[in-house]
Parts: structure tokens; C-alpha cells; sequence
């Protein structure tokens, strides 16, 4: 399979700090929370990093699965692991997709940020079950969706920019329904120097959408309870086992 950070990983840590903003206290204060108390914290698609190093700062003495099927982005958040003597202790790097990975029985937490669409449904409902499956008691499944929620077109816009030294890096998206239920996303990355263009690259991925109203009565179905999580806005969820949901409420 083609790996399309491969031609992206050099901006993508850049154009995400922004929306890391509001993100990274959310799913610190969702952690908070939890109510299993032992257990790995699984990082599915965990990307450069930035979702491990919450996860660290919220859950103290938590070991961490990191998954990330990207060599790429793999490069990237080996060396925000490496550089931290804290994190080098606490956090695995394992090449991996939420379909290969392999996680121990009774995990504490499994964190699926900006994932869900890379998943076609079947492998999504599989991450549902499987979650039931291995969450210790009171463990929680966090995850995020974003619109659009139904296949249509995205008209592009500027997602995001950054300036470092004397340069200033964008990042341009729009999309395209390709099928009943999914799109397929296009990234346009700049540098330019002075407003002139420096480099830069596209990549194309495939993308499924559901509404939330879908995703939840599919989780229903494996046995676990949605609830929203984190400010309007950011699309913040919490999955966790109906019947301990119940118990509890």
C-alpha cells in the first residue's frame, strides 16, 4: 500500500499546531477522567507525536503503545520520543495499523485521534469490537470526526500556515465524493520565500465519512456507549462499555 505522508511528513507536524491548540487540553482533561487505573494507553495513528506527549503529561507513569503505519511520520515521532528522557522510558513506537497492531488484554485507554475516516467500515466496526473486547474496566476509547459527515465536495481553502526562519509553509485541502460513502481528501503543501514559491507537494488519500448518529449505533452494536467530550467544535468522543456506562450513571 502507498504511503502518502511518505511526500507530506516534512509539513504535516507544522500545519497540525494549530489545531492542537484547543485539542491537546480536551483530550488532557477526557484522560482525567478515566476510571481504570492500570493498563496501556494505545496511541492508534499517533502520527508525530503530539497526542503521545498529552497522553504522558496527563496520565503520569502510563506506558504507551504509539501506532503509526507511516515510516514517515514514524521518523518524526521516533525523534519527539527519543529527545525526551521521559517519553523514551514510558512509550513503544510500533509499526502498525489499527487492523495489525497488536494490543495486550485490560488496556487502560486506546486514543484514535483524526483516524476514524482513514477506515473503510469494516474496519472501523472491527475497532468497536475490539475496543469492547481489551478495555480494562472503565477504560475509554477516545476518538474524533470531523465533517464532512456525507460525500460531497469540499471547495478549497487554506487549512493552515506556518512561518519558520524565512519561510512560510501552507497547507491547502479541498475534496471530491469518489464513492457512496466516502471522499477523497487533496493536500496541497507550499513553501514559499518572499511570496515566491520555494517547493511544495500533493497527495490525495481516501477518506469514508458517517454521521455521528452512525458511528454510535455501530459502536452500539459491539457494546459500547458515545458520549460527547471537549468544547463545540473539535468533535471530541468518548466510547466506552455500555453496561459499565449504565452502572455508573
Amino acid at each position: 500500500m502507498s504511503d502518502p505522508y511518505e511526500r507530506s511528513a516534512e509539513y504535516l507536524d507544522l500545519m497540525i499546531d494549530e489545531a492542537w491548540g484547543p485539542l491537546a487540553p480536551a483530550l488532557a482533561d477526557v484522560l482525567s477522567t478515566i476510571r481504570a487505573d492500570a493498563g496501556v494507553v494505545v496511541d492508534l495513528g499517533a502520527g508525530s507525536g503530539r497526542g503521545v506527549r498529552v497522553i504522558c503529561d496527563a496520565l503520569p507513569q502510563a506506558r504507551v503503545l504509539a501506532v503509526e503505519p507511516s515510516a514517515a511520520m514514524r521518523a518524526v515521532l521516533l525523534a519527539r520520543v527519543h529527545e525526551d528522557g521521559d517519553l523514551r522510558k514510558r512509550v513503544t513506537v510500533i509499526p502498525g495499523d489499527c487492523a495489525s497492531a497488536e494490543w495486550p488484554d485490560g488496556v487502560r485507554a486506546v486514543v484514535a485521534l483524526n483516524v476514524i475516516g482513514h477506515l473503510p467500515p469494516g474496519e472501523r466496526r472491527a475497532l468497536w469490537g475490539r475496543a469492547a473486547r481489551q478495555l480494562a474496566p472503565g477504560g475509554m476509547l477516545v476518538f474524533n470526526v470531523a465533517p464532512p459527515f456525507a460525500p460531497v465536495r469540499v471547495e478549497r481553502v487554506r487549512m493552515a500556515q506556518a512561518v519558520v526562519g524565512e519561510l512560510r509553509y501552507e497547507g491547502w485541502a479541498s475534496a471530491r465524493p469518489t464513492g457512496a460513502d466516502e471522499i477523497t481528501w487533496r493536500m496541497d503543501y507550499s513553501v514559499l520565500r518572499g511570496g515566491e514559491p520555494l517547493a511544495g507537494t500533493s497527495v490525495e488519500y481516501r477518506w469514508w465519512v458517517a454521521s455521528e448518529d452512525a458511528l454510535a449505533a455501530e459502536a452500539a452494536e459491539a457494546g459500547l456507549r458515545f458520549r460527547s467530550a471537549g468544547g463545540p467544535g473539535l468533535g471530541l468522543w468518548v466510547a466506552e462499555r455500555a453496561q459499565e456506562d449504565q452502572l455508573t450513571s
